[in-house]
């Protein structure tokens, strides 16, 4: 018997698959969860074998952090991502942070038994289209961000002016200015939308 634990900030979502797993005999929903808070305290205080979880949870952590918190536990389950969102930055963040398999919501309901089945087993599950995506996210080279390019890169996603980011950041426009250029040279930006886009693409926004 292979137990899990569904995690979705969405009651109805919980319901649907409680429902589909009911048709198979050696899957038991033995816990729910609305938050990855919630998800690791189960964890920690039952016997799972594999978490489904989605990737954005509300307030709180998302699915990344949650299966980054699990798999540090003694005895972690495997955590099996079941979400609606394909970004190349957060597949390859949950990939990075241990996650067995990614799925989009989308996919059969055979696909998810089988897909769980894999995940208890040991198994890494993703279509290969998207492990070919995983590939070559691993292979582009990481972008790193001071807390302060963070800082500047967000206020410019809003559309604010150098003017604006400065006060908003209390420095100066000069130091805004500074910022940008070190932003534009890391991501190889022609511009700012061309900035925000890259920034996007790379999960730093």
């Amino acid at each position: 018997m292979i137990r899990i634990l569904l995690v979705d900030d969405h009651p109805i979502v919980r319901t649907g698959l409680r429902a589909l797993f009911e048709n198979f005999g050696d899957i038991a929903v033995i816990g729910e969860a609305s938050s990855g808070e919630e998800a690791l305290a189960f964890v920690k205080d039952n016997p799972v074998d594999v978490v489904l979880c989605d990737l954005r949870l509300g307030a709180g952590m998302n699915g990344a952090q949650t299966t980054v918190a699990i798999r540090k536990l003694s005895k972690p389950p495997h955590v099996l991502i079941l979400t609606t969102f394909d970004k190349d930055s957060e597949i390859l963040a949950c990939i990075e942070a241990g996650a067995a398999g990614y799925l989009l919501k989308d996919v059969s309901a055979q696909t998810i038994v089988d897909s769980i089945r894999q995940a208890a087993a040991g198994h890494m599950v993703l279509a290969p289209e998207m492990a070919q995506r995983v590939v070559e996210g691993m292979r582009r080279p990481k972008i790193e961000l001071t807390a302060r390019e963070k800082d500047v890169l967000a206020q410019l996603a809003t559309g604010a002016g150098n003017k604006q980011i400065a006060k908003a950041l209390f420095v100066s426009e000069a130091t805004v200015k500074t910022h940008l250029v070190h932003i534009f040279d890391k991501l190889q930006a022609s511009s700012r939308t061309d900035a925000i886009n890259k920034a996007t693409e790379h999960g730093l926004l």
